[in-house]
């Protein structure tokens, strides 16, 4: 075996697409004002309000529920960069902004993967003396097995992507570790462990990101003997610096104290400077906004920004502009045309859309600048394989970007729904900027005829049981979703693997909203994964990315830009490129209780 740093093949085209995000947003990317007024978005380029004083309590708050506290069954980008503070992963990423945040640093392991010379053998070392909530060892079989629960079986975790799934070798028989065998890994031959402290993870073929994968909170240890299926985000076990205090129930809240068997001295990343993190759920957008700058709240969970209504006035008030940050974060959100719903499983209806679509009152609605960019392409700003240049849908008149109503009032025709054309567009009820965005689409596309009625839905169940379930997709005709995706890491393959290749559709829980199963393109994405030359990969992804736009399934809307309030008593703040949001884990607070 030999090495393969952490920092080579797999990590440099991200290096690349962040420093393009920043500079973006150094430039205001068209935002706010811009950052001619250097205290304005300082948090997206360093850390603001440094502290190592430790003490009070870290209020957060959210629209709706939290999706779930079990690390390995969650695929919100928030309760990924949450769940850090009780569950530690194999690797995580640098704690810091700009281009150093995009580092993968190691978390539970000892030092980087030993990766074979075919690239199919990676190996991974961890520290030793990690210890649970209860004082009990974490040994490497709770790290397979938490693999095993969250990827394999029938009654797999719903939510978040089943990479090891798709990419583990001698699994495909595993029928998980829920049927009642003694050995619950029995079967399990992607993940050795030879000893408590190696995993070998044996691929099916090379996959030149998998360091990616090992990231993510899918490696966060479960022992076997405290898991409860779906039950376990009731208590998940901790292995970070908080725990649990009490019982979490979807609405109820969640309050986290300090866990006294973590130890800071294997932990550089987690500063754990509050005594106490609570969590308030299912509070309204407007309410959030306020209580933040009264000084009653801390952080909006949800990271995606202050509302639409405080978002106009804070961005005009010179003293609370100081306090605003306004990243482009390298989420894309766009219009899923579901290719199972009649009439858009002809190709021209979706087209359709795609003409009808006027792009500039979508982008008013979002916010204007502040809000973000208007989208050409799947990949967003900054991702390697986004194409500037592309426009495979133009407007009849460019200079407005209102669309070719004309045009797809034709298309209704060829479609063969020359009456025109019912749509509903689902949507997620606590999202102020979407129910506009909704609005400004049921209007654009009216004009070549195609009615829309929109739908609303609480964001903790849309991407499980409303738009992430196919079989109520189809059953509600709900033809169109707004739709909002962070990269699961900045690469091409990273941001659109999960919502485009057909190997990723899944009964609940899916992110294909589109439900998009096209032989060429995932072929595409079966060769993407094995291409070790970074610019070969960044090649594969804008021609799969032009491929989905002829397909018409996604219809670019926004790249988006968050207004990201900081009260002054909020320490050590700083948008992470990684996570798309504040640094959770290195956040304080000066208001003591």
């Amino acid at each position: 075996m030999r090495g393969r740093t952490l920092k080579g093949s797999a990590l440099r085209a991200t290096a690349a697409a962040t420093a393009a995000v920043l500079l973006l947003s150094a430039c205001g990317g068209g935002g706010g004002g811009g950052n001619a007024d250097t205290e304005f978005d300082q948090g997206s380029t360093e850390v603001v309000n440094p502290s190592e004083e430790k003490g009070g309590t870290l209020r957060y708050a959210i629209t709706a529920n939290i999706e779930s506290t079990d690390p390995g069954n969650t695929y919100y980008g928030y309760v990924w960069n949450f769940s850090r503070y009780y569950a530690r992963t194999l690797y995580t990423y640098q704690a810091a902004p700009g281009e150093e945040g995009r580092e993968v640093v190691p978390d539970l392991a000892e030092g980087e993967p030993e990766v074979s010379e075919d690239g199919k053998t990676y190996t991974v070392k961890l520290k030793k003396g990690l210890k649970y909530e209860d004082g009990s060892e974490i040994v490497a079989e709770d790290i397979a097995y938490a693999i095993a629960r969250s990827n394999f079986g029938p009654d797999a975790m719903p939510n978040g992507p089943k990479y090891y799934k798709e990419h583990l070798a001698g699994s495909d028989d595993y029928e998980g570790p829920y049927t009642g065998a003694d050995d619950p890994l029995e079967g399990f031959g992607g993940v050795e462990t030879p000893d408590d402290h190696t995993l070998v993870f044996h691929l099916k073929k090379p996959f030149y990101e998998f360091p990616y994968v090992l990231v993510q909170p899918q490696s966060a240890p479960v022992p076997a003997e405290a898991d409860k299926g779906e039950q376990y985000q009731e208590k998940v076990v901790s292995s970070g610096p908080y725990k649990f205090e009490g019982e979490w129930t979807p609405g109820n809240g969640l309050t986290l104290v300090r866990n006294e068997e973590w130890d800071p001295e294997s932990d550089p990343i987690r500063k754990a400077l509050p005594d106490r993190v609570t969590v308030e759920e299912g509070v309204d957008q407007n309410e959030i906004d306020q209580r933040l700058i009264n000084g009653e709240l801390d952080v909006d969970l949800g990271g995606t920004g202050l509302g639409p209504a405080k978002k106009g006035e804070v961005l005009q008030d010179e003293d609370v502009r100081p306090l605003l940050d306004n990243p482009l974060n390298g989420g894309h959100y766009f219009l899923a045309v579901n290719t199972k719903v009649e009439p858009f499983d002809e190709l021209e209806c979706r087209q359709a859309v795609q003409y009808g679509l006027n792009r500039d009152a979508v982008h008013r609605a979002w916010g204007g600048a502040a809000g973000g960019e208007p989208a050409n392409t799947v990949l967003p700003l900054g991702t390697p394989g986004h194409d500037p240049e592309s426009d495979v849908y133009p407007a009849a008149d460019p200079e407005k970007n209102e669309g070719d109503p004309a045009k797809a009032e034709e298309l209704v025709a060829e479609c063969g729904e020359g009456d025109g054309v019912t749509a509903k567009l689902g949507v997620r009820a606590d999202r102020p900027a979407e129910v506009s965005a909704a609005e400004a689409i049921q209007e654009a596309l009216g004009r070549a005829g195609i009615e829309v009625r929109i739908e609303q839905f609480p964001s903790d169940t849309f991407t499980t049981t409303q738009a992430g379930s196919p079989s109520f997709v189809h059953e509600n005709k709900l033809a169109l979703m707004i739709y909002g995706w962070l990269p699961d890491w900045d690469t091409g393959y990273g941001y659109m693997s999960q919502i485009l290749d057909g190997d990723a559709i899944k009964e609940a829980g899916n992110s294909n909203l589109a439900e998009l199963d096209d032989e060429e393109i995932n072929e595409r994405f079966d060769e993407i994964v094995g291409i070790e030359d970074e610019a070969e990969r960044t090649e594969a992804a804008a021609e799969i990315d032009r491929l989905v736009m002829e397909q018409a399934v996604i219809v670019p809307m926004v790249y988006s830009k968050a207004v990201l309030y900081r009260p002054e008593t909020l320490t050590n703040a700083y948008f992470n490129p990684s996570w798309k949001m504040y640094d959770y884990m290195a956040l304080g607070t000066t208001a003591q209780e």
